[in-house]
């Protein structure tokens, strides 16, 4: 099978995804498919023709990953000021040759449904959801909305759209951007003084800003695969919050999967991933993420259309519990992904 795995991009979790794609390149090469590893942006600046049947080295042919929320100002100087288009080089002509692209895109134009209505148009064919129920997740004020109709429970929030809002919150409170990812643009304000100073940096992201009540409790994810939930991760990060350092630096977190708990339990949280899944009208898979405070109580948080596949990532987990192998995953996913076109 020819397969294009895209990654890179101008989001926040660019680099984040960059792991993603190396690993999923490495993975379905081994399988013995023609693959090729592509930047959406950055593009191939080769000859597209016969792209997969020449053997490149097309890991060393994106950018380097960084260790922290990378530069995107020296991303686009890469390609110049002056560019206003969105795809690099030959994204579109090498996507359009291959049997499918695996979306290995986080956040923003990746997840946002931008880059899968585009790929509609073109008749390109992808892994992941469509381009409505992707954009509805990504959108946290929106997707909190249809959870409260489809009674998903989620923590209150209040939407900020001016950082001159008067809104005054119960400390502590979770001040958060509604289109980020990996925790980009998330804060917890513990009093007046860093509210305000969380709005402030909130605002520099984007023009939207959810207020949350603060959920004090265990973390815990749960994949769903086709409406059928994987056993679940709990997340225990060993210092603050699973924030972007404790996701993607080693030894940051301990993540326990299957999650240590009674079956009961295990089961409502389950159940409430398969709900959001469905009230946000996902296709193939998607993950989402949840606090359970000491009442037992379950806040579904949001849902992730294109959640990692880095080393540390927490599907590949998932799905090993339950006896697949990360390229057994991978392959899963172009599986069920193809249906959609079936």
């Amino acid at each position: 099978m020819k397969i294009v795995v895209l990654a890179g991009g101008l989001s926040t979790e660019r680099d984040v995804s960059l792991v993603s794609g190396r690993g999923v390149y490495t993975a379905l090469k081994e399988r013995g498919h023609k693959v090729i590893l592509l930047d959406v942006y950055l593009g191939y600046e080769g000859d597209p023709e016969n792209v997969f049947d020449i053997e490149e080295d097309w890991v060393s042919m994106v950018a380097p990953v960084s260790e922290t929320v990378p530069d995107l100002d020296k991303v686009r100087a890469l390609r110049g000021d002056d560019v206003k288009e969105f795809f690099g080089p030959n994204v579109i002509r090498i996507c359009q040759e291959a049997d499918i692209v695996f979306m290995g895109l986080h956040g923003d134009c990746g997840e946002n449904g931008k880059i899968q209505a585009a790929f509609d148009l073109f008749g390109i064919k992808y892994t992941g959801t469509d381009s409505f129920s992707s954009a509805l997740a990504m959108d946290k004020a929106i997707s909190k909305q249809l959870f409260v109709m489809f009674n998903v429970p989620t923590p209150d929030s209040h939407l900020l759209t001016g950082i001159d809002d008067d809104f005054k919150p119960d400390f502590p409170c979770v001040v958060k951007i509604c289109n980020g990812g990996s925790s980009v643009g998330v804060f917890i304000a513990l009093n007046e003084g860093e509210y305000k100073n969380a709005v402030r940096d909130a605002f520099r992201y984007e023009s939207r800003v959810l207020v949350e009540k603060y959920i004090k409790g265990r973390e815990f994810t749960c994949c769903v695969i086709e409406g059928q939930p994987l056993p679940l991760v709990e997340i225990t990060p060993k210092d603050g919050f699973y924030d972007y350092k404790n996701k993607y630096q080693a030894d940051s977190t301990i993540e326990t999967c299957p999650a240590q708990l009674d079956d009961a339990t295990t089961s409502l949280i389950q159940s409430e991933a398969v709900k959001a899944y469905h009230a946000l009208g996902i296709r193939t898979y998607a993950r989402m993420d949840f606090l359970m405070n000491d009442d037992g109580e379950v806040f579904c948080l949001e849902a992730n259309t294109l959640p990692g596949m880095t080393p540390t990532s927490l599907i590949p987990q998932e799905a090993a519990a339950i006896g697949r192998s990360y390229a057994d995953l991978c392959e899963w996913i172009i599986d069920i992904s193809l249906k959609k076109w079936a």
